[in-house]
C-alpha cells in the first residue's frame, strides 16, 4: 500500500499581509499625525499648537518710554526723566518663601508689614513691593535672587530747578502722568508711546528668554518754555526775602516781554519741592500768579486815565480841584492823605488822589471805564492754557449803585490775577498793542497783536506812569539807578465775611522798564504784609526795583541815564504809603 505524501501546513498569506498592512497603516497614520501637528496648517495643526503654547508660555511686556524734557528758553532743564526700577512680586510664589525676613530688610520694611501685604494680595499674581528705586539699590535687592521677586524698568520725573519753578512746571504722579501745571497742560505732548517686547516664561513665571522687541518705544517730545531761569531764580530770591521781611502770607511776581507776550518769569511764595512732596500743603502748590484773584485797586487808575483821555474832555494837563481833600458819594466818603488843591490829571495819578479819580469817574460815568477795563482783558481768561487759570471778575450789572460806579474807577469791586494786571500794563509798554500771552518760547514765530488804544494815548499814559516814580509820586522806591521806569502802586483792603477788613491789605505794584524803549512789564503782589510798611509803594515797589534792575542787566539792556549820587538815599528815605486804596 502506497503511502500518502504529507502536506506542509499553510500559515495563511493573507494574515501575513494583513499584519504588514496594519503596521504600514499605523506608521502612515503616525507620520500623518506628525505632519499635521508639526508641518501642515490644519485646523488643529502646527499653527494651533504654536498659538496654544504661546498662550501658556509667551508673554508681551511693555517697554516704558520717557517723557520729553522741559527746558527754559535758554535750554536749561526744568524737568527730566531718570531711569528707575520698581520692585514687584508674585504673591503666589513669594508667600511661601523662607526668605521674607531677608527681603523685608533689603526693602527697608518691617517683616510684619511685608507679610500682611502678601496676605492682602493672596491669590493674585502681581503686587508692587516698592516703586521707583534707584537702579543701584534695586540691583542689590534683585541680587538676592529670591523666587517671586522681579524688577521692572520705569522712569521718574526729576526737577533740577526744584522749588524755583515748581508751581509753573507742575509735576507728575507715580505713573509718570502729568497732574499739575504745564506737566498736565501738555501731557499728551510730553508723554511717550510705550514699546512692546515678547518673552518666554516657565511654569513658575520665571523669564526664560527674550524673543525680541515687537515695537520700539517712542519718547515724548520736548517742551521749551518762555521763562528765563536766571530771572526765575532772581525773582524767587527777592520775593522770598520780601514776603519774609513783611511777615506776609504770600506773594507773586510776573514779568512779561511786552513785545512778544512771553512770560519771562513767574514766581510765587510759599513754595514746595516737587522732588519731595511728602507732607506738602496743597496751598503751596498753587500758581497764585494765575489762579488767585485780588482787587487790583489803584493799579487800575491808569486804565481810568485811558477812559478820560479817550473821552476828549481831559488831557494830562487838565486841572481838577481836589479841595478840601475828601469827597462824598452817597454814604461813602473818599479821602486823600491831604488836601492837594487844584492839580493836573497827571498829578492825580501821581498822587493816587481818590478825590481826583472820583471826580473824573462821576463826570465820565461808569460805562466808558467799564469798556476800557474789558478791552484791556479784565474779567477775561488770559488764554495761556494753564490748568486752573482764573478769568477774574468784571461785573456787568443792569443797575449800579453810585458808590459802585466810583469804586470801579480805582479798582474796587473787580478782581484780577497778577498775570491779568501785567497783561493790561503791557498795552502801555507796547504802544497800545496787546500781544497774546504765551508760556512757551516763541522764537521768531510771534503772533500779531491786537490794538487796544491809540499809540498817542499809550504814550501819554506811559509818561504819567513814569511821573509816578518821580519826586512827587507814590512809587519813588520803584526807581532804578540808570534807568527810567514807570508804574503804579496799589494798596487794597482784603475782603472778609463781613466786608473789608481794616487791618489786612494787599500791596501791589505794576511797572514798566525802560520807559524810553519799553521791554519788561512786572507786577508784584504782596498778600497781607504786616507792620507799618504795608502799602504798594513800600512793600511791593522796592521788590519791583530789585528784580527789574537784575532783569535789565541779564538782558543786556544798557542804562539810559547817569544815576544821581543820592538816588539810593532818596529811595531809602521815601515814606511808606498808607491808606486803603489810596496808592
Amino acid at each position: 500500500m502506497s503511502r500518502r505524501k504529507a502536506r506542509k501546513p499553510v500559515t495563511g498569506a493573507w494574515r501575513y499581509y494583513l499584519v504588514i498592512g496594519v503596521m504600514c497603516s499605523m506608521l502612515a497614520l503616525l507620520v500623518g499625525r506628525v505632519l499635521s501637528l508639526q508641518v501642515l496648517d490644519t485646523e488643529r495643526g502646527r499653527a494651533f499648537l504654536q498659538s496654544q503654547g504661546a498662550q501658556r508660555a509667551v508673554r508681551t511686556a511693555e517697554i516704558p518710554a520717557y517723557r520729553g524734557v522741559i527746558t527754559d528758553r535758554r535750554g536749561e532743564p526744568l524737568a527730566v526723566s531718570t531711569p528707575v526700577i520698581s520692585i514687584w512680586a508674585n504673591p503666589r510664589i513669594l508667600k511661601d518663601s523662607q526668605r521674607l525676613d531677608e527681603l523685608a530688610q533689603a526693602l527697608g520694611m518691617k517683616y510684619t508689614d511685608l507679610r500682611d501685604r502678601l496676605r492682602r494680595y493672596d491669590g493674585k499674581q502681581f503686587m508692587y513691593l516698592q516703586r521707583h528705586r534707584e537702579p543701584s539699590e534695586a540691583r542689590d535687592i534683585l541680587g538676592l535672587r529670591i523666587r517671586g521677586v522681579y524688577g521692572e524698568r520705569e522712569y521718574r520725573r526729576f526737577y533740577p530747578a526744584g522749588e524755583v519753578a515748581a508751581q509753573l512746571v507742575g509735576f507728575t504722579n507715580v505713573d509718570d502722568e502729568g497732574i499739575a501745571g504745564l506737566e498736565l497742560a501738555y501731557d499728551d505732548w510730553l508723554k511717550g508711546v510705550p514699546g512692546k517686547k515678547r518673552y518666554v516664561k516657565d511654569l513658575h513665571g520665571e523669564v526664560v528668554r527674550d524673543i525680541g522687541v515687537v515695537q520700539p518705544p517712542r519718547p515724548g517730545r520736548d517742551l521749551v518754555l518762555s521763562i528765563d531761569l536766571r530771572l526765575q531764580y532772581l525773582q524767587h530770591r527777592e520775593l522770598r526775602r520780601a514776603v519774609t521781611a513783611a511777615g506776609a502770607a504770600s506773594g507773586s511776581i510776573v514779568t512779561l516781554d511786552s513785545r512778544t507776550g512771553e512770560v519771562l518769569a513767574m514766581v510765587n511764595y510759599p513754595v514746595y519741592n516737587p522732588n519731595s512732596r511728602k507732607g506738602v500743603k496743597a496751598s503751596n502748590m498753587r500758581n497764585r500768579a494765575m489762579t488767585d484773584v485780588y482787587e487790583p485797586g489803584s493799579t487800575m487808575k491808569s486804565l481810568t486815565l485811558v477812559a478820560a483821555l479817550e473821552s476828549g474832555r481831559y488831557t494830562t494837563d487838565t486841572l481838577i480841584d481836589t479841595s478840601p481833600g475828601r469827597i462824598r458819594v452817597g454814604r461813602k466818603v473818599y479821602p486823600d492823605p491831604r488836601d492837594y488843591g487844584e492839580i493836573t490829571v497827571s498829578r492825580v495819578i501821581e498822587k493816587s488822589s481818590q478825590v481826583g479819580v472820583t471826580k473824573i469817574a462821576l463826570d465820565l460815568g461808569h460805562e466808558p471805564i467799564w469798556e476800557v477795563f474789558s478791552r484791556f482783558g479784565i474779567g477775561q481768561p488770559p488764554g495761556t492754557g494753564f490748568p486752573g487759570e482764573s478769568a477774574g471778575m468784571l461785573p456787568n450789572r443792569p443797575r449800579w449803585h453810585a458808590t459802585e460806579k466810583v469804586s470801579l474807577a480805582f479798582g474796587y469791586g473787580i478782581t484780577a490775577t497778577p498775570l491779568q494786571v501785567a497783561r493790561a500794563y503791557s498795552v502801555f509798554a507796547n504802544g497800545g498793542m496787546q500781544q497774546p500771552l504765551s508760556l512757551l518760547a516763541l522764537e521768531d514765530d510771534i503772533p500779531a497783536g491786537e490794538r487796544v488804544v491809540s499809540p498817542d494815548v499809550a504814550r501819554q499814559v506811559l509818561q504819567v506812569l513814569h511821573a509816578v516814580t518821580g519826586e512827587h509820586g507814590t512809587a519813588r522806591k520803584a526807581r532804578i539807578p540808570g534807568y527810567r521806569v514807570g508804574g503804579k502802586t496799589g494798596t487794597v483792603h482784603k475782603v472778609g465775611p463781613q466786608g473789608y477788613i481794616d487791618d489786612q491789605y494787599v500791596a501791589l505794584f505794576a511797572g514798566i522798564a525802560p520807559v524810553e524803549d519799553p521791554r519788561l512789564v512786572t507786577v508784584v503782589v504782596i498778600n497781607e504784609p504786616q507792620g507799618e510798611s504795608y502799602g504798594g509803594g513800600s512793600a511791593a515797589a522796592p521788590v519791583f526795583s530789585r528784580v527789574t534792575a537784575g532783569a535789565l542787566r541779564l538782558l543786556n539792556l544798557a542804562p539810559s541815564i547817569v544815576p544821581a549820587a543820592d538816588d539810593a538815599a532818596d529811595m531809602a528815605a521815601a515814606p511808606a504809603v498808607r491808606g486803603g486804596g489810596a496808592a
